[in-house]
């Protein structure tokens, strides 16, 4: 027999843990497409709670816009939404809708690093 045959043969075989390789780059496929999946469906249901908040806006209500300012809806636009945010002066601001952040039924309903200060 020819002394370089079985050299030759024991470098063609595929090595031990070529299999191992392959299952773990299918595990991290799975994960990355399993945190796609799950982060597209957390953001389409805060989206749907945003728009149902912002559609849920009428006048007389207090909001929290999102710098901070407190005021009560005294009228609403298209895209626009007109607070009063000092009584004594009957001073108005004009937001974008999107700058609501949350109705306030109580001053214990505001978000909890507003309300702790």
């Amino acid at each position: 027999m020819n002394p370089v045959l079985p050299s030759l043969l024991a470098q063609s075989q595929p090595a031990p843990n070529a299999g191992g390789n392959f299952m773990f780059i299918g595990l991290l496929v799975f994960m990355f497409v399993f945190f796609i999946v799950m982060s597209r469906t957390t953001r389409k249901g805060e989206e749907k709670k945003r728009k149902t908040l912002l559609d849920s806006l009428s006048k007389n209500d207090r909001v929290l816009t999102h710098s901070g300012i407190i005021g009560t809806i005294v009228a609403i636009r298209d895209h626009e939404i007109v607070l009063k945010v000092d009584e004594s002066t009957n001073t108005k601001m004009t937001f974008i809708k999107t700058a609501i952040s949350q109705i306030i039924t109580d001053t214990a309903n505001l978000a909890p690093e507003t309300a702790s200060k």
